[in-house]
């Protein structure tokens, strides 16, 4: 929206970052975009140094008393160095809350949200040994029952996986001396929290600072040292087309948070798939490397930059109207050159806050405008009321 309201106004625009898009990457090779390269870190600030730590091998022991752990050896190791020298770590993990899932391990049953297709997350604040179960989409909230609800055995529902708040659990355990802080967007409850919890980490109130994607990018801390990345491999999955894209952009900014001033960073980033491209540059510092097999994955297979889609996205309270409307629209989809109309086919979160979703996603040439087309096919069919429908032309998100 910035390059078309420069565009409007006749004006230069100067688009600034350290990760950029692939979409500004391409325009800047194609000459469409100017580019100024900045080699060096402002002030003469080392870049950090990265090491890729495989899970495979450095399998996280469990901690007595805890549960499972989420730390590996060479990580503990490096915040007990950093925390003795009296420098400040960071430790990074895209999840909120405290446990991602729930399950029975009697019979296996998952603790899901009745309203949308997805798990409920357990939180548990202040250090509660029994939390609640949040849905983190439509913001249902339930206690944590006692017995399980499809086999009623009683003591067998389980935590797995950590959110941030498991990890300050595991950190308060391995590190006791340790001022810890939690910074998450459901732990700092608005702008005022968030600017005392950033005075008192430059002020070197707190050791070790535990966060999701709210730490990434944006703040200087001069002695913030180390960063490590507890779940590396989060994001690198789940049928969106930029997820290598985005996750290199994420953890290249969490590593920037590391060594900034005249004290030398290291970054610790844990991963089961360290030969990922993705890891491999952020250990190489090779972006352009990565830019560039992105770039030719995308052009060989006719994505944006070098293509155009469109998400067309039905949903309705009832699942057979919505499978019902859906076969009418797949029957009147118009027959065009260079345009190919896929699906319909349930959308990566098929229920959402009650409502059925199903999607069709249609696919183009970088020449062709989608609208038109989306315009003549959905004239050929009239909605039940209770069906709504919503078009994103070139989507940023596929969920």
């Amino acid at each position: 929206m910035a390059v078309v309201r420069a565009r409007l106004g006749d004006f230069p625009i100067v688009l600034v970052s350290a990760t950029p898009s692939l979409e500004s990457v391409v325009n800047a090779n194609a000459g469409r975009y100017g580019r100024l390269h900045l080699p060096d870190r402002h002030g003469g600030a080392r870049l950090p140094d990265v090491t890729l730590v495989d899970l495979r091998r450095e399998k996280p022991p469990r901690i007595e008393g805890v549960g499972p752990g989420w730390l590996s050896p060479p990580l503990r190791q490096a915040v007990a160095e950093t925390i003795a020298a009296g420098e400040q770590a960071m430790l990074f993990l895209n999840r909120r809350g405290y446990a991602p899932l729930t399950l029975c391990r009697a019979c296996g049953h998952r603790l899901q949200c009745p309203r949308c297709t997805t798990w409920l997350v357990e939180h548990r604040p202040d250090n509660r040994r029994v939390g609640s179960l949040h849905c983190h989409h439509c913001g249902h909230r339930a206690g944590l029952p006692k017995t399980c609800p499809a086999c009623a055995a009683e003591g067998t529902l389980a935590a797995c996986g950590p959110g941030v708040e498991r990890l300050a659990e595991e950190a308060a355990a391995l590190f006791p001396q340790a001022r810890l802080a939690v910074m998450a967007s459901d732990t700092i409850t608005g702008p005022s929290a968030a600017a005392a919890l950033l005075a008192a980490v430059a002020a070197r109130e707190i050791d070790l600072l535990i966060g999701t994607q709210v730490v990434a990018k944006g703040h200087h801390f001069p002695y913030l040292t180390l960063v490590g990345v507890v779940d590396a491999d989060l994001g690198l999955f789940g049928g969106d087309l930029r997820a290598a894209e985005r996750t290199y952009q994420l953890l290249h900014q969490v590593a920037g948070r590391a060594g900034r001033a005249e004290h030398a960073g290291r970054v610790l980033i844990q991963t089961v798939e360290p030969e990922h491209p993705v890891m491999q540059a952020l250990a190489s510092g090779e972006r352009d490397r990565f830019l560039d097999l992105e770039i030719e994955t995308r052009a060989q297979a006719g994505l944006p930059p070098f293509g155009r889609l469109a998400a067309i996205i039905l949903s309705d309270p009832d699942p057979d109207r919505l499978d019902a409307v859906c076969r009418a629209l797949a029957r009147a989809a118009p027959r065009e050159d260079g345009i190919d109309v896929l699906g319909p086919a349930p959308a990566p979160l098929a229920i959402l806050r009650g409502r059925h979703r199903r999607r069709f996603l249609l696919k183009a040439g970088r020449g062709v405008r989608p609208q038109p087309f989306v315009r003549r096919w959905l004239a050929a069919i009239r909605l039940p009321s209770q069906t709504r429908l919503q078009i994103d032309i070139d989507p940023y998100s596929f969920l």
